[in-house]
């Protein structure tokens, strides 16, 4: 048994084992050669966050789906990049967007160079991204654009919020199943659709990962105020700064409500208040981390990761689909 990558995926065959790493090893140099320009200044900015790192799982998730088809497909590692590509380009902007002075242990491209340039540089990863997915054919265009189209309008209904009337739990699970769950769905269905599976395989990873990474981003909801900065990588509590209400803040306001807690609506107000100041942003964070609202999003994060892995039933036994299946546990052991 050999762990892969940063999740501690267990792989349990030595062949599976070989196609993912040499997968994962070929995605590495594609993301390197796809961010160099000839402008020295554009690769040093556009390769920062490549080389600090990352969990790669969308590419991991690829070369996983793969392995229902023929791994070695010429189409499966291109398009690894492009979802890889993708994500990181979203990131440049989300840290401007957030105000992010840290991005994988190292400092954010927008607190390094300005916001115009860390904007211009996702800008130049979408536009490489692009490029590599025309050779893929035009229905892989077609999905990239509508997993985009689902990424950018899941990211302008956060910045919006819920409508009136609108429950915000809800809300906030189409806004994570665009901002998340859309590219992650990609990558198990370019993973499969490139290696030439079965269309009904190419659906069910498709739907897995769809579920997979809704789970995934409500880990990372979990992790922003349950970690600290040496296990994230980046600053804990960002959202609250910011006033995002991710899950476990939107438990609390629906708890307070219900219930009228002194003790709750207190945190409400905080939590709603000015959390530019340091020890008031610290005391929040404290008092979120015992709250049951954080468990309770934790119980959101196994459901889904839970249906995630139900939706692997079709698939046929064997060493992917119990890679695929220990996946679902590695997402989850992130918010435990």
């Amino acid at each position: 048994m050999t762990v892969v990558g940063p999740f501690g995926l267990s792989v349990r065959d030595q062949a599976l084992e070989a196609d993912v790493q040499t997968g994962l090893a070929a995605v590495e140099a594609g993301l390197l050669d796809a961010c160099k320009s000839d402008v020295p200044f554009i690769t040093e900015a556009a390769q920062h966050l490549v080389r600090a790192g990352g969990k790669r799982f969308r590419p991991l998730l690829v070369m996983l789906a793969a392995q229902f088809g023929d791994p070695y497909s010429p189409g499966v590692v291109p398009s690894a990049v492009v979802v890889e590509l993708t994500h990181l380009a979203t990131l440049y902007h989300d840290d401007v967007m957030d105000e992010a002075e840290v991005r994988r242990g190292v400092p954010s491209a927008n607190a390094r160079w300005g916001n115009s340039v860390a904007v211009l540089t996702g800008d130049f990863l979408f536009a490489r991204a692009s490029h590599i997915l025309a050779d893929l054919g035009p229905e892989a265009v077609r999905i990239q654009a509508e997993a985009f189209e689902r990424l950018v309008t899941g990211q302008i209904l956060e910045t919006a919020g819920p409508r009136d009337g609108r429950d915000p739990v809800g809300h906030y699970l189409d806004v994570i199943g665009g901002k998340t769950g859309s590219l992650i769905a990609v990558s198990g269905r370019f993973g499969a659709m490139m290696s030439g599976a079965d269309e009904s395989v190419v659906d069910v990873l498709t739907q897995y990962g769809e579920r997979l990474g809704a789970a995934f981003q409500l880990a990372d909801d979990v992790l922003d105020i349950a970690s600290d900065s040496h296990e994230s990588g980046k600053t804990p509590g960002t959202d609250l700064r910011e006033g995002i209400a991710t899950l476990p803040v939107l438990h609390l306001r629906a708890q307070a409500a219900a219930h009228g807690r002194e003790e709750d609506l207190a945190l409400v107000e905080m939590l709603e208040g000015d959390l530019t100041d340091d020890a008031r942003h610290a005391e929040a964070l404290r008092l979120l981390r015992v709250h049951p609202a954080l468990e309770q999003a934790r119980r959101d994060t196994v459901r889904y990761a839970e249906e995630a892995r139900a939706m692997l039933a079709p698939l046929p036994d064997g060493y992917a689909k119990a890679a695929l299946a220990e996946l679902c546990d590695a997402v989850v052991h992130r918010a435990g």
